[in-house]
């Protein structure tokens, strides 16, 4: 298994402009750039182990008084009520949404990595507990939202929720895992933040940036 670097200013704010970017580095990415099948939510005959792969940047410039760390999937289709339909295709090009998977805020200035397996192991009815951890503060991933109507798996889903895209979606899914490094403490988020909540909170804050990229798909066609 090799372990891939990327890196990407998304200029947000004026001040990450001018700071060089965070360099982000995931582990459990095979060399083709494919997520390993051991972070992911979903395989094609069921759950999936649902590891929550390493994750180390590096140190954000003078003045970082914490960090957040996200993990988006902007390729779900936007209408969920094709996911796994029999029968249909979802096409390429079908209009598409953002799905949070994994939202961490208010980390430690000293904390630039979090070791495999800290933020999922398993699926389970709700994943983690939400609120402040010894690494940050977690908040909820789209599966709660998604899971609300199943009382079996409804929760607050909290930590890491890997991929789980569509069997019949013929689009490869792009995952890019954030940091950004922020200038406060801590930012005022409610109880259940959501990326909602999350993604206006952090304009204004932020010095730098970075991103990785690990892409999945459980369609056979998909490469």
């Amino acid at each position: 298994m090799k372990i891939l670097s990327f890196s990407a200013a998304l200029l947000l704010s004026a001040s990450a402009l001018a700071a060089s970017p965070l360099t982000v580095t995931v582990g459990g990415v095979q060399s083709n750039g494919w997520f390993a099948a051991d972070h992911a939510f979903c395989t094609a005959s069921g759950f999936g182990p649902n590891l929550s792969p390493s994750v180390q940047w590096s140190q954000g410039p003078a003045g970082t008084k914490s960090y957040a760390l996200v993990m988006l999937d902007p390729d779900v289709p936007a209408d969920l009520s094709l996911y796994n339909k029999a029968g249909v295709t979802i096409a390429a090009d079908a209009p598409r949404q953002i799905f949070p998977h994994w939202l961490l805020a208010n980390i430690p200035p000293t904390v630039t990595q979090i070791a495999e397996g800290t933020e999922g192991k398993g699926v389970v009815k709700g994943n983690l507990p939400l609120g402040r951890t010894a690494i940050g503060t977690r908040g909820q991933s789209g599966y709660a939202a998604f899971m609300a109507s199943n009382p079996d798996m409804a929760g607050d889903w909290g930590g890491y929720a890997g991929p789980c895209p569509p069997l019949n979606d013929l689009r490869r899914h792009e995952y890019r895992i954030r940091v950004y490094a922020l200038d406060v403490a801590s930012l005022p988020l409610p109880d259940r933040f959501t990326w909602a909540d999350l993604e206006p909170a952090l304009k204004g804050h932020i010095l730098a940036e970075g991103e990785a990229k690990a892409a999945y798909s459980l369609h056979p066609a998909v490469k």
